[in-house]
């Protein structure tokens, strides 16, 4: 079986447990928020990973950043949402410094990609 680019990708892989972890921290939220915040969490989570994804498939390194770019607003959009839910008492200070962690890690990861493929590019390419 043919193995994509941003299969190979450790933050991808880390997009990916984070959406788990979000999908079972939202699990808890209230029933009359399933399609209010916690579907809105839920979608920032999941676009992190798909924008990395998308990215890695784009020739060039205009558009892949761009998509790395938009992996990076929705993890702070996600933050975002998570310090609203402990502020509406959805979750503890503990699970908010949890899925934290992997939001800055993430954040790293996706900011040293970036920096990586467009320090590799030459200026002609950035204008494709």
């Amino acid at each position: 079986m043919f193995t994509y680019g941003f299969e190979k990708l450790s933050v991808w892989e880390d997009a990916r447990d984070l959406t788990v972890l979000i999908y079972k921290v939202t699990s808890t939220f209230p029933k009359d928020e399933k399609f209010g915040l916690t579907n809105q969490i839920r979608r920032s989570a999941i676009s992190i990973a798909s924008n990395i994804a998308e990215g890695s498939g784009r020739k060039s390194v205009k558009d892949q950043a761009h998509f790395y770019h938009l992996a990076y607003s929705s993890n702070l959009e996600l933050l975002n949402q998570l310090i609203i839910s402990k502020d509406l008492l959805f979750i503890s200070g503990d699970i908010l410094i949890e899925c934290r962690r992997f939001i800055e890690k993430i954040s790293n990861k996706i900011n040293n990609l970036r920096k990586s493929i467009l320090a590799s590019s030459s200026p002609k390419q950035l204008n494709n």
